[in-house]
């Protein structure tokens, strides 16, 4: 298989899918091939975004206090991490963090909040400082609020906001395992009402909790089944105090080839190497970009990210280019 994923990369723009063989072929290559299916992956990558790599950056505005039992997240009802704690943040600090993002040429700024779903009060917060946002700094603005209504979903759409990100975290089959206080429906559920109200779908996963490679590739193809616009891969960063502490399941290489397979299902959606990236590619990090176009600057929300201009200077060395507008409609097919 190793000769032929470069064919089976023109297959995919030619808008073939991969099946079941293939896509196990990718996550078990061989680790002196890897080079090779990196290369047929940016063949993909190349087609539809080019050179170009998307800078996000997380406000975390609202920080634990969660009832959910997700067993990944410090920031659980069951977790013991020591994390700091506070309800929605105001007006301001939203403001603040926006200006921030803005000076580091960041093309979406997320608001990421803690809990199951937000309160109206949560929403108008949100919906007063996206509005000033958008007037001020012209921001791509994803929120990501937990379970939503759908009449939340449309106050947001029009405040401004772009993009609602809910990630399926896992697949169908291993959900339960990770967390029984929602469903896997209740979260495809809340990425269709954000699509319902005209907002772009962000969903995606993380890597590493246990789950089998078929798991893997069946969060590939929901994802596809759901349409969602952007893809953010995680990476199991295991935090003491919570369910997943001591999981070290994770290579550099084998985090590698998942990121070719998401862009070998997902050939024209953005990819973004998100959670967990600098603690499981470590030194293989730039290899990531040859099948993703996007990436997390800054902090995550209870763990700490690379410095922000070392991913300037690694996006520089690469030779690629920092798409300060990127959207969905400016890919190119």
């Amino acid at each position: 298989m190793t000769s032929n994923w470069s064919i089976l990369a023109d297959l995919v723009i030619a808008g073939e899918e991969i099946s079941d063989k293939e896509a196990f072929s990718i996550l078990n290559c061989p680790d002196d091939s890897i080079l090779l299916l990196l290369h047929a992956a940016y063949k993909i990558r190349y087609k539809y975004y080019g050179k170009k790599v998307k800078l996000n950056m997380i406000l975390n505005a609202k920080s634990g206090l969660c009832p959910e039992n997700c067993g990944y997240c410090s920031q659980s009802i069951i977790s013991t991490a020591p994390i700091e704690s506070y309800r929605m943040v105001n007006k301001d600090t939203l403001l603040q963090g926006a200006e921030q993002a803005h000076k580091l040429n960041v093309g979406t700024y997320c608001i990421v909040a803690s809990g199951r779903g937000p309160s109206n009060r949560d929403v108008d917060t949100v919906v007063s400082a996206v509005e000033e946002i958008k007037e001020k700094y012209n921001l791509k603005i994803c929120a990501c609020l937990g379970i939503l209504k759908p009449e939340q979903a449309t106050r947001l759409k029009n405040a401004g906001v772009d993009r609602y990100n809910h990630n399926l975290n896992t697949s169908k089959e291993h959900h339960s395992n990770i967390t029984t206080s929602h469903t896997y429906d209740d979260r495809v559920n809340t990425v269709n009402t954000a699509k319902e109200a005209g907002i772009s779908p962000c969903s995606g996963v993380i890597i590493g909790m246990k789950e089998t490679k078929q798991d893997v590739i069946n969060m590939a193809r929901s994802l596809k089944v759901l349409d969602a616009d952007s893809i953010p891969v995680n990476f199991l960063h295991a935090i003491d105090g919570t369910p997943l502490e001591g999981t070290n399941e994770l290579d550099p290489r084998y985090c590698l080839k998942v990121l070719a397979l998401f862009r070998f299902i997902n050939p024209t959606k953005e990819i973004r190497i998100s959670g967990g990236r600098e603690v499981n590619l470590r030194s293989l990090q730039p290899l990531g970009l040859y099948a993703a176009n996007s990436i997390f600057v800054g902090d995550y929300l209870t763990t700490a990210g690379q410095e922000s201009t070392k991913d300037h200077e690694m996006l520089a060395d690469l030779g690629f280019e920092i798409d300060v507008v990127a959207t969905t409609e400016n890919v190119k097919m």
